[in-house]
């Protein structure tokens, strides 16, 4: 016998001498207990406790009750429901492999516990267990690439014709937006420019395509607006682009979400949503050639007065 760490500890001699002395004993306690008692046998509490589960995970299932969305906002466009059932599938796939984690490791405490200073008995290469724990994680990494790679040939698709067209400019720290459908017929183009404590206002129709087109002069950037459930990456010397349908109208923070600069968190602007009208009057007010010409060569700025340049 060894000490460790203050215990008694069997050597693996004295293991394999108990073990031999059990063998012929017929009518040992030791041999009694080790036929007898086998953890999670029929007619055992886990086993109800299972069954229990069981049904109540059924149940549940069964039920017609709404899916939470995970801290994800409703949703604003066509897009919606698309992403909101992805991020909730990946949601409860992870909830579901982290209490049935959980739940073995409780299992193990209370079933396993040290019940006297008897050596138990020793199991190695469970080979079903082995199996097991590589084909789970494999058949879910597969099941998580197939509905994201899915979902995402949808929302990377861009129509041709889009209603209106945005160039979405991200600078250090501030943001432009251009409607890339003005400009047409000797007029300026409409362009709306965030300054210094005064983020840029981009004015959006319901119910019309959107496509966004992104670049940067700068550093990397990235356009964020949280109700949309969507983001994507201005990077500079790269044109990105997405397209979607907004679904319902009011006014929506933006933000930039990659660390850009010292002035990063100050690089909001706001998203306002108006009926299809609205919009045509917004966009016919900024490009009417009397404005023009008396205004000369200038932009709209989000409070809608005017400033010579780009703010950049």
């Amino acid at each position: 016998m060894t000490r460790s760490f203050g215990r008694t500890r069997p050597l693996p001699a004295d293991v394999e001498m108990a073990t031999a002395s059990d063998a012929p004993s017929v009518g040992s306690t030791n041999r009694a207990r080790s036929v007898g008692w086998r953890p999670g046998r029929s007619g055992s509490p886990w086993r109800a406790l299972r069954l229990v589960t069981g049904f109540a995970l059924l149940a549940v299932a069964a039920t017609a009750c709404d899916v939470p969305n995970f801290g994800f906002p409703t949703g604003v466009t066509d897009l919606t429901p698309r992403i909101l059932n992805l991020w909730r599938g990946s949601a409860i796939a992870a909830l579901s492999v982290g209490v049935f984690t959980w739940g073995l490791i409780f299992y193990a405490i209370i079933v396993f516990r040290k019940k006297s200073d008897e050596l138990p008995r020793q199991v190695r290469y469970n080979l079903p267990v082995e199996i097991l724990y590589t084909i789970v994680p494999l058949v879910i990494v597969a099941g998580l690439f197939y509905y994201t790679a899915r979902d995402e040939v949808v929302i990377d698709k861009l129509p041709a014709k889009p209603d209106v067209t945005v160039n979405v400019i991200g600078f250090r720290w501030n943001w432009q937006f251009r409607y890339l459908d003005t400009g047409q017929n000797g007029t300026i183009p409409v362009e709306v420019t965030g300054q210094p404590g005064e983020p840029a206002v981009l004015v959006l129709p319901q119910g019309r395509t959107i496509r966004f087109i992104e670049t940067s002069p700068d550093v990397i950037h990235s356009f964020w607006v949280p109700e949309f459930l969507f983001k994507r990456d201005v990077v500079p010397g790269r044109i990105n682009q997405f397209q979607l349908t907004i679904t319902k109208t009011g006014t929506f923070i933006g933000r930039c979400a990659e660390l850009c600069g010292v002035d990063h968190d100050r690089m909001n602007f706001y998203v306002k949503v108006v009926p299809g009208d609205e919009y045509d009057r917004f966009i016919a007010e900024r490009t009417r050639p009397a404005a023009l010409s008396a205004a000369g060569a200038t932009t709209q700025t989000s409070a809608g007065t005017t400033t010579r340049g780009s703010g950049q």
